[in-house]
């Protein structure tokens, strides 16, 4: 390309020659050159009209600022419903955490009100900042994730509580005749009717005729019959080859297939079969092979008595 230059005072030409590189790079230039002073002045316009309150550059600078405005409430409004959700699900996982921690306590024995006083915390105050909507967020993916540890942690719990719990009720750890003092115990001694030493296989709990009799333990009735020596007697299946054995009784409350809870009444004290009085004899059997039932009640001493219980009569 050849540009030549005059000059009408000098009476001058000038020839120039731009190849086509020269010509390329001179164009870049320009158009930079064009855009810097395109965007200075658009800043300058626009930044005196809205400081002056031109009347459409103040309009255009307003809309532009309504504009910005509203996309920064509506990514806000976004966030927070985003982040009202996740509050939603950690109220919900923490109901439920609360409702599972009460239950494991009850059956732990533990009060759920000793753990709902609130946690001592504290400390200098050092390098305070507001906290970012991303250590927020993940703040909350932390708290939900030891959240649900603690909820399958406390159902475990709560599962093995129950079966410790569910085998101490098949247990015959209860009276079986509440207030009744022990008459004779278990082991040798003269006999009542024959006057001859032999073993007494379980315990009398001496009573009036038509004082109730209480299952030991929960479990399932496996006999009720009349025997020639036990009169109306009931045998209660408690599972792990023990049995309690109810003898003597003058009506029986039962039938045998029943279920049958802890401290349910399912007989009255009487003297029928071979006796001499009105009394509860009680047997636990442990794989056929008499136990002494005073280990067994012994060992329920502090736990709570129950009695009243609803049984289906005969």
């Amino acid at each position: 390309m050849h540009l030549i230059i005059t000059d009408a005072w000098l009476a001058k030409s000038q020839a120039i020659y731009l190849s086509g590189t020269r010509l390329l790079v001179a164009g870049f230039v320009a158009s930079f050159i064009l855009m810097v002073v395109a965007a200075g002045l658009y800043h300058w316009v626009f930044l005196k009209g809205a400081r002056e309150g031109w009347p459409v550059v103040g309009t255009l600078v307003r809309l532009v600022v309504k504009d910005e405005a509203e996309q920064r409430d509506r990514f806000m409004r976004e966030n927070l419903d985003l982040m009202a959700k996740r509050l939603g699900e950690m109220q919900a996982k923490m109901m439920q955490l609360e409702a599972l921690g009460e239950r494991v306590s009850g059956l732990a024995g533990v009060s759920p009100a000793d753990f709902k006083s609130p946690v001592g915390s504290g400390g200098a105050l050092v390098g305070s900042r507001p906290l970012s909507m991303q250590e927020l967020q993940a703040t909350l993916a932390d708290l939900d994730k030891i959240t649900d540890q603690r909820v399958d942690l406390m159902t475990l719990m709560e599962s093995r509580l129950f079966d410790q719990k569910i085998k101490k009720l098949m247990v015959p750890t209860q009276q079986p005749v509440v207030g009744s003092t022990l008459g004779s115990a278990f082991g040798w001694r003269i006999d009542p009717v024959n006057g001859h030493s032999a073993l007494h296989t379980g315990l009398d709990f001496p009573a009036s005729q038509g004082t109730p009799i209480v299952a030991a333990a929960g479990g399932i009735v496996v006999t009720q019959e009349y025997h020639a020596a036990y009169g109306n007697m009931v045998e209660i299946d408690h599972g792990n080859d023990l049995i309690t054995r109810y003898a003597h009784a003058s009506k029986v409350a039962v039938k045998k297939g029943d279920l049958v809870k802890r401290g349910q009444k399912i007989a009255e004290v009487g003297s029928t079969g071979r006796s001499t009085g009105s009394h509860l004899h009680f047997e636990v059997l442990v794989q056929s092979v008499f136990q002494d039932p005073q280990k067994f009640l012994l060992a329920g001493q502090n736990l709570p008595v129950i009695t009243g219980q609803a049984s289906r009569a005969k």
